[in-house]
């Protein structure tokens, strides 16, 4: 039986959403509210992260834990989809908190999570010094007798709720993601897009790939989530932002926007490289306004400017870094 305090008890925090029995939904507070989340999963007194967001979430995973009624030895698992730093960048932290848990990471991405100064300097290399240092804070490695390696359709247990794992290139080589059969639902790290709340139109959600740097692969992104997708998932569980439904609309969505964003970005092999990013960052942006308004949001475009310009520069520095690797093996 599950030992979880009575949610009746006292009020949520903001910042908690329950999603279903057994699973939470954990806003991280990263950049703005309903922007980046982790979720925490619960059954029979056992529990797990998936996701931590960065150092400075670890506060609300922990009194996440204990709005619960639970103490940090009842966490087995953290398991980051991916060790990109708004996914991953407090994983360290969170473990020295953890006594008994184990982190559970791709094999393409452990290293650099128990040693983490290349992650810290490819970020670096991404977002600036500066910002890095003030979103991410000091990332703290994890001991590597604490980490395990996952592997495709590996199976674990959260108290008796089966979880299974499989690899998730495409959006990164060290992405994996994480079926809950219980809930049918995907947690999806940044493998199956992004969907702001904040964008919703009259035919339901808007979800876009991301195209960030530096290991972005279309085909193999293309792959994945039709894999993904053939599990005929009723939720996917996203880091930006939050549990939505999944349906065949929303699939045939993000193929679509895929597609959009690979070719365009092929008709723009040809232009100067110096002005090569400035001209991804247009076509992102008119791509995804486009298909906001065929989801029939009736946000402005001014509006969606200001809740896309974030991912408008990152999936236009990715595609450049696309182009550029593309064009290279020719």
């Amino acid at each position: 039986m599950d030992t979880i305090r009575d949610m009746n008890s006292a009020p949520l925090p903001p910042w908690l959403h329950p999603l279903g029995p057994g699973l939470w939904c954990i806003d991280t507070g990263l950049e703005r509210d309903h922007f980046d989340a982790c979720y925490l999963m619960v059954d029979e007194g056992r529990a797990a992260f998936l996701d931590t967001g960065h150092n400075a979430a670890v506060p609300r995973l922990l009194g996440a834990l204990d709005h619960l009624g639970l103490g940090p030895d009842s966490v087995d698992w953290v398991i980051p989809t991916h060790v990109h730093l708004d996914h991953a960048g407090g994983a360290g932290l969170l473990m020295q908190q953890l006594p008994h848990a184990r982190a559970l990471i791709h094999p393409k991405g452990a290293r650099h999570l128990i040693q983490p100064i290349a992650l810290i300097e490819g970020a670096k290399a991404v977002y600036g010094a500066e910002v890095m240092a003030r979103t991410y804070g000091e990332i703290q490695p994890i001991d590597e007798q604490r980490v395990v390696r996952s592997h495709d359709e590996q199976r674990i247990q959260v108290g008796q709720r089966e979880l299974r794992l499989i690899d998730a290139p495409g959006h990164a080589n060290h992405h994996h993601a994480i079926w809950d059969e219980r809930s049918r639902g995907w947690f999806t790290g940044d493998t199956y897009g992004i969907s702001y709340r904040e964008l919703d139109g009259a035919a339901g959600i808007f979800l876009f790939p991301t195209t960030t740097p530096v290991q972005f692969d279309p085909a193999a992104l293309r792959q994945t989530t039709a894999r993904m997708a053939a599990a005929h998932p009723q939720w996917l569980y996203l880091t930006h932002y939050g549990a939505v439904p999944h349906d065949e609309r929303v699939a045939r969505q993000f193929q679509d926007l895929l597609t959009v964003f690979e070719t365009r970005t092929l008709a723009l092999a040809d232009e100067p490289v110096a002005g090569r990013e400035a001209a991804l960052r247009h076509m992102v942006g008119q791509a995804l306004l486009e298909a906001l308004r065929e989801s029939g949001s009736t946000v402005s475009d001014e509006r969606a400017h200001d809740v896309l310009d974030f991912d408008i520069q990152l999936n236009a520095q990715g595609l450049q870094v696309w182009l550029n690797r593309r064009s290279s093996v020719r």
